[in-house]
Protein backbone atom coordinates (compact mmCIF):
# COMPACT_ATOMS: atom_id res chain seq x y z
CA UNK A 1 0.00 0.00 0.00
CA UNK A 2 1.32 3.75 -1.16
CA UNK A 3 0.14 6.42 0.17
CA UNK A 4 0.44 9.99 -1.85
CA UNK A 5 -0.51 13.27 -0.22
CA UNK A 6 -1.33 15.79 -2.76
CA UNK A 7 -0.51 19.38 -2.19
CA UNK A 8 -3.57 21.65 0.14
CA UNK A 9 -6.65 22.46 -2.26
CA UNK A 10 -9.06 25.25 -2.27
CA UNK A 11 -9.63 28.34 -0.12
CA UNK A 12 -9.59 26.09 2.76
CA UNK A 13 -5.79 24.59 2.13
CA UNK A 14 -7.17 21.01 2.42
CA UNK A 15 -5.25 17.86 2.50
CA UNK A 16 -6.13 14.53 0.47
CA UNK A 17 -4.18 11.64 -0.07
CA UNK A 18 -4.45 8.98 -2.75
CA UNK A 19 -3.99 5.15 -1.97
CA UNK A 20 -2.39 2.88 -4.17
CA UNK A 21 -3.44 -0.92 -4.63
CA UNK A 22 -0.80 -3.29 -5.40
CA UNK A 23 -2.20 -3.87 -8.46
CA UNK A 24 -2.41 -0.10 -9.96
CA UNK A 25 -6.11 1.32 -8.52
CA UNK A 26 -6.32 4.30 -6.57
CA UNK A 27 -8.54 5.62 -3.65
CA UNK A 28 -8.80 9.13 -3.38
CA UNK A 29 -9.56 10.20 0.61
CA UNK A 30 -11.41 13.41 -0.15
CA UNK A 31 -11.65 15.35 -3.23
CA UNK A 32 -10.97 18.80 -2.39
CA UNK A 33 -10.98 20.87 -5.86
CA UNK A 34 -8.83 21.29 -8.90
CA UNK A 35 -9.81 17.57 -11.04
CA UNK A 36 -7.50 18.32 -13.61
CA UNK A 37 -4.36 18.26 -11.30
CA UNK A 38 -5.82 15.08 -8.80
CA UNK A 39 -6.19 12.98 -11.88
CA UNK A 40 -2.65 14.16 -13.38
CA UNK A 41 -1.10 12.72 -9.94
CA UNK A 42 -2.94 9.65 -10.19
CA UNK A 43 -1.93 9.30 -13.56
CA UNK A 44 1.73 10.07 -13.17
CA UNK A 45 2.03 7.43 -10.33
CA UNK A 46 0.54 5.17 -13.62
CA UNK A 47 -2.87 4.25 -11.40
CA UNK A 48 -6.55 4.40 -12.45
CA UNK A 49 -8.85 6.01 -9.93
CA UNK A 50 -11.86 3.53 -8.72
CA UNK A 51 -12.96 5.13 -5.50
CA UNK A 52 -13.26 8.53 -3.47
CA UNK A 53 -14.13 8.03 0.09
CA UNK A 54 -15.40 11.42 1.60
CA UNK A 55 -14.96 12.29 5.48
CA UNK A 56 -17.66 14.84 4.96
CA UNK A 57 -19.89 16.68 2.82
CA UNK A 58 -18.47 20.30 3.33
CA UNK A 59 -17.53 22.15 -0.15
CA UNK A 60 -13.46 21.83 0.44
CA UNK A 61 -13.71 18.37 0.84
CA UNK A 62 -15.70 17.82 -1.96
CA UNK A 63 -15.72 19.97 -4.91
CA UNK A 64 -13.92 17.76 -7.65
CA UNK A 65 -16.21 14.98 -7.09
CA UNK A 66 -18.60 15.45 -10.00
CA UNK A 67 -15.59 16.22 -12.21
CA UNK A 68 -13.88 12.99 -11.38
CA UNK A 69 -16.48 10.62 -11.95
CA UNK A 70 -17.14 12.55 -15.21
CA UNK A 71 -13.88 11.69 -15.90
CA UNK A 72 -12.93 8.26 -14.50
CA UNK A 73 -16.51 6.29 -13.53
CA UNK A 74 -15.23 6.02 -10.67
CA UNK A 75 -17.52 5.30 -6.90
CA UNK A 76 -17.86 8.39 -3.93
CA UNK A 77 -18.38 6.98 -0.83
CA UNK A 78 -20.12 9.70 1.90
CA UNK A 79 -21.66 8.60 5.77
CA UNK A 80 -25.45 8.27 4.78
CA UNK A 81 -25.62 11.77 7.33
CA UNK A 82 -23.76 13.61 4.74
CA UNK A 83 -25.46 12.36 1.51
CA UNK A 84 -27.65 15.61 0.88
CA UNK A 85 -25.15 17.75 1.16
CA UNK A 86 -23.49 16.81 -1.60
CA UNK A 87 -26.38 17.64 -3.64
CA UNK A 88 -28.06 20.52 -1.90
CA UNK A 89 -26.50 23.77 -0.04
CA UNK A 90 -28.95 24.31 2.47
CA UNK A 91 -28.15 20.45 3.93
CA UNK A 92 -24.70 22.03 4.51
CA UNK A 93 -22.25 21.83 1.76
CA UNK A 94 -21.54 25.57 2.51
CA UNK A 95 -21.07 26.98 -0.64
CA UNK A 96 -23.52 30.03 0.42
CA UNK A 97 -21.97 30.59 3.37
CA UNK A 98 -18.16 30.84 1.85
CA UNK A 99 -19.88 32.73 -1.54
CA UNK A 100 -17.73 29.61 -3.45
CA UNK A 101 -18.93 30.15 -7.30
CA UNK A 102 -18.49 27.46 -9.91
CA UNK A 103 -18.72 24.50 -7.81
CA UNK A 104 -20.94 21.42 -9.12
CA UNK A 105 -23.01 19.40 -6.70
CA UNK A 106 -23.56 15.39 -7.01
CA UNK A 107 -25.97 13.22 -6.14
CA UNK A 108 -24.51 9.42 -6.90
CA UNK A 109 -22.88 8.94 -4.15
CA UNK A 110 -23.30 5.25 -1.51
CA UNK A 111 -24.22 6.03 1.60
CA UNK A 112 -22.12 4.20 4.39
CA UNK A 113 -21.81 3.56 8.00
CA UNK A 114 -20.13 3.10 11.11
CA UNK A 115 -18.43 -0.52 11.01
CA UNK A 116 -18.70 -0.57 7.29
CA UNK A 117 -15.52 -2.25 5.54
CA UNK A 118 -15.20 -0.41 1.71
CA UNK A 119 -12.82 -2.66 -0.52
CA UNK A 120 -10.52 -1.89 -3.16
CA UNK A 121 -8.37 -4.78 -4.65
CA UNK A 122 -6.23 -5.83 -0.63
CA UNK A 123 -7.04 -2.25 0.64
CA UNK A 124 -9.65 -2.48 2.88
CA UNK A 125 -10.81 0.47 4.90
CA UNK A 126 -12.71 0.84 8.26
CA UNK A 127 -15.87 3.31 8.26
CA UNK A 128 -15.47 4.83 11.92
CA UNK A 129 -18.59 7.26 12.17
CA UNK A 130 -17.19 10.64 14.17
CA UNK A 131 -20.06 12.55 14.30
CA UNK A 132 -19.26 16.69 15.16
CA UNK A 133 -17.85 18.65 12.65
CA UNK A 134 -20.71 17.22 10.93
CA UNK A 135 -23.88 14.85 11.49
CA UNK A 136 -21.79 12.04 9.29
CA UNK A 137 -18.11 13.28 9.39
CA UNK A 138 -16.22 9.68 9.28
CA UNK A 139 -12.95 8.79 10.09
CA UNK A 140 -11.26 6.11 7.92
CA UNK A 141 -8.76 3.15 9.16
CA UNK A 142 -6.53 1.16 6.72
CA UNK A 143 -3.73 -0.82 8.36
CA UNK A 144 -2.10 1.56 11.13
CA UNK A 145 -3.27 4.38 8.80
CA UNK A 146 -6.12 6.95 10.23
CA UNK A 147 -7.26 9.18 7.25
CA UNK A 148 -9.23 11.58 10.45
CA UNK A 149 -11.32 14.43 8.36
CA UNK A 150 -12.36 17.79 10.01
CA UNK A 151 -12.19 15.34 13.21
CA UNK A 152 -9.01 15.43 14.83
CA UNK A 153 -6.21 17.58 14.12
CA UNK A 154 -2.81 17.70 15.05
CA UNK A 155 -3.14 19.36 18.82
CA UNK A 156 -6.51 20.57 17.95
CA UNK A 157 -10.13 19.30 16.53
CA UNK A 158 -12.67 20.49 13.71
CA UNK A 159 -15.09 23.05 14.29
CA UNK A 160 -18.30 23.27 15.80
CA UNK A 161 -19.80 26.36 14.94
CA UNK A 162 -21.16 25.73 11.35
CA UNK A 163 -24.13 24.23 10.30
CA UNK A 164 -24.91 20.89 11.40
CA UNK A 165 -22.01 21.09 13.89
CA UNK A 166 -22.20 19.69 17.71
CA UNK A 167 -19.68 20.10 20.23
CA UNK A 168 -21.18 17.43 21.95
CA UNK A 169 -20.99 14.94 19.04
CA UNK A 170 -17.70 15.69 18.38
CA UNK A 171 -16.61 15.36 22.34
CA UNK A 172 -18.25 12.30 21.82
CA UNK A 173 -16.30 11.17 18.81
CA UNK A 174 -13.27 12.02 21.20
CA UNK A 175 -14.30 9.12 23.39
CA UNK A 176 -14.54 6.77 20.39
CA UNK A 177 -10.68 7.67 19.29
CA UNK A 178 -9.02 8.01 22.26
CA UNK A 179 -10.29 4.49 22.93
CA UNK A 180 -8.62 3.05 19.50
CA UNK A 181 -5.57 0.71 19.57
CA UNK A 182 -2.24 0.75 18.13
CA UNK A 183 -0.42 4.18 17.42
CA UNK A 184 -1.96 5.35 14.39
CA UNK A 185 -0.67 7.11 12.19
CA UNK A 186 -3.25 10.14 11.63
CA UNK A 187 -3.57 12.14 8.08
CA UNK A 188 -6.07 14.83 9.13
CA UNK A 189 -8.07 17.37 6.38
CA UNK A 190 -5.86 20.37 7.20
CA UNK A 191 -2.46 20.65 8.70
CA UNK A 192 0.08 18.15 9.38
CA UNK A 193 0.62 14.74 10.28
CA UNK A 194 0.50 13.28 13.66
CA UNK A 195 0.08 10.42 15.34
CA UNK A 196 -2.69 8.95 17.73
CA UNK A 197 -0.10 7.95 20.38
CA UNK A 198 1.09 12.38 20.38
CA UNK A 199 -2.48 13.65 20.38
CA UNK A 200 -3.51 11.46 23.52
CA UNK A 201 -0.54 13.17 25.26
CA UNK A 202 -0.73 16.65 24.36
CA UNK A 203 -3.95 16.74 22.51
CA UNK A 204 -5.97 18.80 25.05
CA UNK A 205 -9.99 17.33 23.38
CA UNK A 206 -8.33 14.12 24.12
CA UNK A 207 -7.54 14.27 27.69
Amino acid sequence: MDIIKLKPLSVCDTNSYIVASECGNAVLIDAPAQADYILNEIESHGLTLKKILLTHGHFDHVGAVADLVDATGCEVYIHEMDLKKLSDDDEGLLINVFRVRGLRTFDGALGVNDGDIIKQDELEFDVVHTPGHTSGSVCYIINDVMFSGDTLFARSVGRTDMPDGNYSNLMFSMGIIKKLGGNLRILPGHMCETSLESEKKYNPYLQ
